[in-house]
């Protein structure tokens, strides 16, 4: 039975700027864990690089890494640093992701594609470089979005570009049975995080904040506990997706 801590354990986290990507890495990095901190472009450098102090200064070590993971190429050559790095990869949590709003009948095909090729295609392919690489007793944990459960208009290429990830997940997960590798998703409500205003208005802002329990977003504080719990006493979960919401949609 493999040992349920995240000590000398290598994480490679995709989107560890800023926002929930930055706190699950320092968080990990308390409880002993080394890091990969991932960001997607040039404007995003010095968050990453704070986010690799952080781990330092928390205990563990890190490493930065530059790439857009809707390159197959660039994918690969995340997890070539990880390896280069600290010798193996024992964790992965994809925390990258893109939000349009607006109406089906007013997507480009371009915010199509984009938005496919962020949510979907980089989420595939972080998962087959993760099942090809992790260390047997590995975790793997993808971000998707609790509208996967809403009945709403106005993110159809959104949630509809998260929605194959769920897919992905119960197929991983069972490919890689025989390797104690567990395979999740997270799934939190709105997030009060720069992610989530650009796209809404006051009054979505508010209407958002009433469907869930307190009238509040999701804070990142109340997702990083669910992921640390999936990438050490939650091994036994595997296939799932956990909508981590306030009670904002559940399935």
């Amino acid at each position: 039975m493999p040992s349920h801590t995240l000590k000398d354990k290598v994480v490679v986290i995709g989107g560890a700027s800023r926002n929930l990507g930055s706190l699950i890495a320092r968080e990990v990095a308390a409880d002993g864990a080394n890091v990969v901190v991932h960001y997607n472009a040039p404007s995003s450098k010095e968050g990453a690089e704070q986010t690799a102090e952080a781990v330092k200064a928390a205990g563990g070590d890190a490493v930065v890494h530059e790439a857009d993971l809707t390159k197959v190429s660039e994918v690969e050559g995340l997890f070539e640093v990880a390896e280069g790095a600290f010798g193996k990869v024992d964790c992965v949590v994809n925390t990258a992701g893109m939000v349009i709003k607006k109406p089906m009948a007013e997507v480009t095909e371009a915010e199509y594609d984009r938005m496919f090729a962020v949510n979907s295609k980089a989420a595939y392919f972080m998962m087959q470089q993760a099942a090809r690489r992790v260390e047997d007793g590995g975790k793997i944990i993808t971000i998707v979005t609790s509208l996967l459960a809403a009945y709403t208009g106005l993110y159809s290429v959104y949630a509809g570009s998260k929605a194959p990830v769920e897919h992905f997940t119960r197929a991983l997960s069972k490919e890689l049975f025989g390797r104690n590798v567990s395979v999740n998703n997270i799934a939190p409500g709105p997030m009060d995080t720069g992610f989530f205003y650009p796209a809404e208005t006051d009054d979505s802002i508010a209407y958002h904040k009433s469907s869930a329990m307190n009238g509040e977003l999701t804070k990142i504080e109340d997702i990083v506990p669910y992921v640390k719990f999936l990438l050490t006493d939650g091994w036994w979960l595997n296939g799932q997706t956990l909508f981590v919401n306030g009670g904002y949609t559940t399935r």
